[in-house]
């Protein structure tokens, strides 16, 4: 036993000093994907929020680079696969330009703009437990990075170097893509 008493204490040594290297060390805040959203903001009664998204051209940005239209506006920029250009997908793919581990295994980038696009990186705070915390009237949430978006938000892609010349009008253009949770229905 005592032969192998000293590797038992080296082990024990490596492994304490293993968790001092990784105390406070913050795991990554990763985007989860609209399928991990839609597992709650789907249903009529929390206001269809993933429909919502689906039927909006946020849902389709990284489609629309593959349209003749695109091609079009992409080639008077000199720019030849507006579908594979860092220039065109860091407004129409949610997260471009971020590392690699910032995106969980659930997450796609032919989903266009999704749900984190404008309330930040989901890993954190997509679960039903955080989601549901609500505290002093505001879902836990926020404490695990959901954001709500702002003008400043938007203006991100919508604004004077978009060539589609769609600049954001705030709040008009916040209207057209509400998508509230019904009033008492975010306890349920």
């Amino acid at each position: 036993m005592k032969r192998y008493g000293w590797w038992v204490g080296l082990v024990m040594s490596a492994a304490v000093v293993a968790g001092f290297a990784t105390a406070g060390a913050e795991e990554t805040t990763q985007y989860v994907g609209a399928g991990k959203c839609r597992m709650c903001h789907n249903s009529a009664s929390k206001g269809a929020q993933y429909k919502v998204w689906t039927e909006s051209k946020h849902a389709h940005a990284f489609e629309v680079l593959g349209t003749p239209k695109a091609l079009e506006i992409a080639t008077a920029k000199g720019v030849k696969d507006p579908q594979k250009a860092p220039e065109c997908l860091q407004c129409h793919v949610t997260g471009k330009g971020e590392p690699a581990d910032h995106f969980a295994a659930t997450f796609s980038d032919s989903s266009g703009v999704g749900c984190e696009s404008c309330h930040g990186a989901g890993s954190k705070y997509y679960t039903r437990t955080v989601m549901l915390d609500i505290r002093s009237g505001k879902s836990k949430a926020a404490d695990f990075g959901l954001t709500m978006p702002t003008k400043d938000t938007c203006a991100k892609c919508h604004n004077e170097k978009s060539p589609s010349g769609k600049h954001v009008d705030w709040p008009a253009d916040s209207a057209k893509i509400a998508h509230p949770i019904p009033a008492g229905a975010e306890t349920k």
